[in-house]
């Protein structure tokens, strides 16, 4: 198996491997899953053995790839889920907190908004099984996404266009691949907005934590599992909840595709844009103050 996958990544122009990539291990992990159809699976269980098989051979390639690829021995510290600089990149386990954190501020800025405005009631009751679904959506979605999107991705890109136009194109995709293009333009555009606002948080986020995923994980998880326990569980919407203000989607709602999701990104990416340029103006003072000690 190294020898054809050292000749894929290989391929000439270099962006071709990093265009083919995902495709192909959606392809294969949806040809391994076939054959499962066989035990009567349906169509929504056989949709996501594929894609969790797709995501095994993603792991499996990364050791390969980022050696080849970004002349690394240390695939995990590469991509962020494993620290080297105890110093300077948070705890795994205090960033992932942090992230969770700033999840659940977004989701109570939504959910106080929509009970204010009389769009919901408050229900406050959560089941084992939604529990345990979100805390599965949390680890799962959070850790498989921000791993392909803000490490792997982001990576690819830096090296074809640069960190800037990078960070920006990485957020782009996100915001492509997770949009519902079948909900007319006003809704559409309102998730492309929102999806590439969180696009760009979560990438700051990254930077923010020197390189760690983590804190990207419990952001990125926090507001999937929180949403979901909110529309089952915690939450009563009403029908008739205007889709500016919890998104557009009806019975499936995605609030990033709201005004006040797009408000509350737009305002932390101001307040992490602030605190990084703060970070990057001390860092000369700090350097000077060593010198001087």
């Amino acid at each position: 198996m190294q020898q054809p996958l050292n000749r894929f990544l290989l391929l000439q122009p270099t962006w071709l491997p990093a265009v083919l990539f995902i495709p192909l291990l959606y392809a294969l992990g949806w040809l391994a899953a076939v054959p499962l159809m066989l035990f009567g699976l349906t169509a929504a269980q056989l949709s996501l053995t594929g894609t969790v098989l797709s995501f095994v051979l993603f792991l499996l390639a990364m050791p390969r790839w980022t050696t080849l690829r970004w002349s690394t021995k240390r695939p995990w510290v590469a991509l962020g889920t494993c620290r080297t600089k105890p110093q300077e990149q948070p705890a795994p386990a205090a960033a992932f907190l942090r992230g969770l954190l700033t999840a659940a501020g977004l989701l109570t800025v939504i959910t106080s908004i929509v009970l204010i405005q009389g769009s919901g009631n408050w229900r406050g009751e959560v089941d084992a099984t939604h529990l345990v679904n979100a805390v599965l959506l949390c680890l799962g979605v959070g850790f498989a996404e921000e791993l392909i999107f803000r490490s792997w991705l982001w990576a690819e890109l830096n090296q074809m266009i640069g960190p800037r136009r990078g960070a920006l194109a990485q957020a782009c995709i996100f915001s492509l691949v997770h949009t519902r293009f079948n909900l007319g333009l006003a809704a559409m555009s309102g998730l492309l907005v929102g999806l590439f606002l969180l696009g760009m948080v979560l990438a700051k986020q990254r930077q923010a934590d020197r390189g760690s995923l983590w804190g990207c994980i419990g952001l990125h998880g926090g507001l999937v599992a929180g949403w979901f326990l909110l529309q089952n569980s915690l939450l009563e919407l009403d029908p008739q909840a205007p889709s500016w203000l919890i998104g557009p989607g009806g019975n499936q709602a995605n609030p990033l595709g709201g005004l006040i999701a797009i408000a509350s990104l737009t305002s932390l990416l101001w307040i992490e844009s602030v605190m990084q340029r703060d970070r990057q103006s001390l860092q000369p003072h700090n350097h000077e103050q060593s010198d001087q000690g």
